[in-house]
């Protein structure tokens, strides 16, 4: 079965959408309407603006899905998933590509949600960092002894795990990691603790905006992240959305469960391949490609 999947926050790059853009009169209609809809031409800033405009979560994110989504569009027959799934993010894009989103709301849900984390982030500083070469169970253990906030936040692939929480208890559990054995916690350089209960504010207001989207069946089961489970109900596609923000992203299990119901072949669809990385550590002989348009 074929599997398709969709990066989040991370894999942007400076130039991204471009060769879409100036090949595809299709591709050039859908930016041009997302400009439209975002009220500020984000088509300047990625395909010539610099990684600082980028980076800024209100821009990254539609940036991502809009490269995502309309590679698949584009697409048209090449793209024909079997199951789908996004880290993060992605699971908008994946929504969208599989038919359960219009593109026109599922862009308004991405911009409500990047400018919904951005407020929560300015609330109360707070960072996320990457732990590797530990096994699930103790960093969790560790993230449990911390008093400040701190939580998993995304298994991305076995031995590499980023967990959340405010500055204070990053920087306690960090310290803890490397007692117990990490090879590396690393502090990243994001903007918050996202997928943590500090991202609840975000989570209250998305909520609104989801339950009020109209969401369809999608032509084949999403795996989403708060469970790595496969679903195809919108009313249970639209739960785990909101749940999505507060809770951790299970890269690793999806990938898992994918491959246990059939997967025999993943592809990624938008910026960059950092999710094929991610799929080859969990099955070396996973196969894995990004999606070309010939």
């Amino acid at each position: 079965m074929k599997a398709y999947i969709f990066p989040g926050q991370g894999a942007q790059f400076v130039g991204m959408g471009k060769d879409l853009y100036d090949q595809h009169e299709s591709a050039r209609e859908l930016f041009e309407q997302a400009n439209t809809i975002l009220g500020f031409r984000i088509t300047d800033i990625m395909f010539s603006g610099t990684d600082e405009d980028l980076k800024q979560t209100k821009v990254t994110q539609p940036a991502i899905f809009l490269h995502s989504v309309i590679l698949a569009k584009v697409a048209g027959n090449d793209f024909a998933p079997e199951m789908v799934a996004g880290h993060s993010l992605g699971e908008f894009s994946a929504l969208v590509a599989a038919g359960a989103l219009s593109f026109e709301d599922g862009l308004k849900l991405v911009a409500a949600r990047a400018n919904a984390m951005q407020k929560a982030c300015e609330l109360q500083p707070s960072t996320m960092a990457a732990v590797l070469g530990l096994d699930d169970f103790t960093v969790e253990d560790v993230c449990q002894r911390v008093s400040d906030v701190v939580v998993p936040a995304n298994y991305n692939c076995p031995g590499q795990l980023v967990i959340s929480g405010t500055i204070a208890g990053i920087d306690k559990a960090c310290e803890l990691l490397k007692e117990a054995g990490a090879k590396r916690a690393l502090v990243l350089n994001v903007g918050g603790a996202f997928h943590s209960p500090l991202m609840e504010s975000a989570r209250v207001e998305l909520e609104h905006a989801i339950v009020n989207t109209d969401i369809k069946a999608p032509v084949c089961p999403i795996y989403q992240n708060i469970d790595a489970k496969p679903y195809t109900d919108p009313e249970q596609i639209k739960h785990n959305l909101i749940a999505q923000l507060t809770g951790a992203v299970r890269w690793t299990q999806t990938v898992m469960h994918m491959l246990e119901d059939g997967a025999t072949s993943f592809t990624e669809v938008g910026p960059g391949n950092v999710l094929q990385g991610l799929v080859k550590k969990v099955d070396r002989a996973a196969q894995t490609a990004s999606l070309s348009i010939q």
